[in-house]
């Protein structure tokens, strides 16, 4: 019976993939009225059999029911029984229920199933084959190539794309950049979009977030080796802390992205966009890009389209929410821990009731946090300076407020444009090259050299113009292996983008020097503004670009702690000498 109950199982997930691939053909391509009627077909077996696989698994294991994923595998049957029973007694699918006409909610179904089936699956990031290191920059390469392929489907173009084209909207998609070669709102039909909004939300956390976190949650456990490899790439300090932090970073993904969503939804005029269905796509897709620093939108000229320039509470709820990203998940989640025990001491009336606990904002959220507030204030007043009688000049006096803001922030790896990026002040675009390299904060969806790598640089600075042989500040004392590993990475960025600089201008030598830097720049740090040179770069230049743009986002660094073996510590030392810098 239990052998029975596998092959059933085993079945369902075979099933579960292969609609997965039917789902793909039948939105990618264009198809004729039998071959849709078979897919319509297959669509109701993956679902019967999704159904049969997960009661007959209740069946066996009473215990499921106490699980934490019994209501997620409750909702799903429910909605499979109710999309079986419009498909046997309503009528023919796609044509007689309201439900059936519109194939998203059939197909929803079939997603379900596989979901279901394939966190079932044992998943095993064993390091014998790969590396912690290997695995998140395999993971990343995976999915830029699928995403590539999938741009090019029939369907996700109205009028087709070259390979390139898909490789470099894939990549700035998955690495959340948001350069773009082809204009987004008008090159893509709406599955194309809904394909670059899912690799956005994929590359911003990390197929392996998903992965290794649904299959602990369906599975109810996992491998000491998968918690010591996910230790490494999440930089947990406890390996038993590993899943409490994926779910930290999933439920602070969702619950930003969904309240950014009805936010921008009530933001939005309905002489622009009419349609219900229209805005809330408008609103998912900004919400998530933004999160996820992306800076891709549906709009031709980004924030600066006309009707939405204006929209001063959109520009707001985008700043909040591509700032939250900016600022990482530990830093979010420390800053909640800090909330609840400031309310929590708020209402002990009795000061004997009242619970100390100090550190709660630890040194790596203080130094990210005063780095980042810092960087966006100066920023903001320059911003505001430089451009008042510029690119702000159309703008009320409180219009000028929120776009320097939104001017101060965006450049770190947010991306969208509120302004004419190629109308700026020469200083305003200098500052801007700062901002675009030192970039969000660690563990964050963004990309640069981050902000705690530029606040250990510039304390060391002030440490050895002190005559200090160490960095202190807070009480604490700054670790020398984070001291070299910032000096490494701006080293390493510097490198990267100056060879990229290098490059661009021996294949596009016509092209403006100052534009390929920003470019460089912009690509590197996974930003997205441009001066508008993008769609106009060789074919060659595109590939630097798209290397440049997967680099800023995995680091070189990782690079090389992937491929460079690792030595054993040998216990001895050499003696010291001072190397003469100046």
């Amino acid at each position: 019976m239990i052998f029975k109950n596998k092959k059933l199982h085993n079945t369902a997930f075979w099933t579960s993939v292969i609609g997965i691939f039917a789902f793909i053909i039948d939105f990618g391509f264009a198809q004729n009225t039998v071959f849709q009627q078979i897919i319509d077909a297959f669509y109701f077996i993956v679902i019967t059999l999704g159904i049969s696989s997960t009661i007959v698994r209740y069946i066996d294991n009473k215990s499921l029911f106490k699980r934490k994923f019994f209501l997620f595998d409750f909702v799903t049957v429910c909605y499979s029984f109710y999309i079986l029973f419009l498909y046997i007694f309503i009528g023919e699918a796609f044509k007689t229920d309201l439900i059936l006409a519109n194939p998203t909610w059939v197909v929803l179904a079939v997603i379900l199933s596989f979901i279901r089936e394939f966190f079932e699956l044992k998943l095993n990031l064993t390091r014998t084959y790969l590396n912690p290191a290997q695995l998140f920059i395999f993971s990343f390469l995976s999915i830029i190539l699928v995403g590539s392929l999938l741009l090019m489907l029939p369907k996700a173009t109205y009028n087709g794309i070259s390979f390139i084209d898909a490789l470099f909207t894939s990549t700035s998609a998955v690495c959340v950049t948001g350069l773009i070669v082809v204009d987004t709102s008008t090159y893509f039909t709406l599955f194309g979009q809904t394909i670059i909004l899912f690799l956005i939300q994929v590359g911003g956390l990390g197929i392996l977030t998903f992965a290794s976190y649904f299959s602990y949650f369906f599975k109810g456990g996992t491998t000491y080796e998968n918690q010591l490899t996910l230790s490494e790439m999440t930089n947990s300090q406890k390996i038993g802390d590993v899943f409490k932090t994926l779910k930290h970073i999933i439920i602070i993904t969702v619950t930003v992205e969904l309240v950014a969503a009805i936010l921008i939804f009530f933001t939005l005029d309905k002489s622009l966009i009419e349609r219900f269905s229209d805005k809330a796509f408008f609103s998912i897709f900004h919400s998530i890009s933004a999160f996820c620093n992306a800076g891709f939108s549906t709009l031709t000229n980004s924030i600066y389209e006309s009707g939405f320039r204006f929209n001063y509470p959109l520009q707001l709820v985008l700043i909040a929410t591509f700032i939250l990203g900016g600022l990482g998940f530990p830093i979010v989640v420390n800053i909640v821990k800090y909330s609840k025990h400031k309310i929590t001491n708020l209402f002990r009336f009795q000061n004997n009731k009242k619970v100390y606990k100090p550190w709660i904002i630890n040194l790596n959220s203080r130094i990210t946090l005063i780095t980042t507030l810092t960087l966006t204030f100066v920023a903001f007043f320059l911003f505001l300076i430089l451009e008042y009688n510029n690119t702000l000049a159309e703008h009320s006096f409180f219009g000028k407020l929120v776009n320097a803001l939104f001017g101060a922030a965006t450049p770190r790896t947010a991306g969208f444009n509120a302004v004419d990026m190629t109308a700026l002040t020469m200083p305003t675009i200098m500052i801007t090259f700062l901002l675009m390299w030192i970039g969000a904060s660690p563990a964050s969806t963004g990309g640069g050299i981050k902000t705690s790598t530029f606040a250990i640089a510039t304390l060391n600075i002030l440490s050895l113009a002190k005559g200090k042989s160490r960095i202190e500040i807070y009480r604490r004392e700054i670790a020398d292996i984070s001291v070299k590993r910032a000096f490494a990475t701006i080293s390493l960025s510097l490198a990267v983008i100056g060879f990229a600089i290098v490059l661009i201008t021996a294949f596009d030598p016509k092209i403006d020097l100052l534009k390929i830097a920003f470019e460089s720049f912009s690509a590197y740090s996974t930003v997205g503004l441009s001066l508008g040179i993008t769609a106009n770069l060789s074919t060659a230049s595109k590939f630097i670009i798209i290397g440049v743009m997967f680099i800023g986002r995995v680091s070189m660094l990782s690079i090389f702690v992937a491929f460079f073996k690792k030595i054993k510590h040998k216990n001895y030392r050499y003696p010291t000498e001072e190397i003469t810098i100046n």
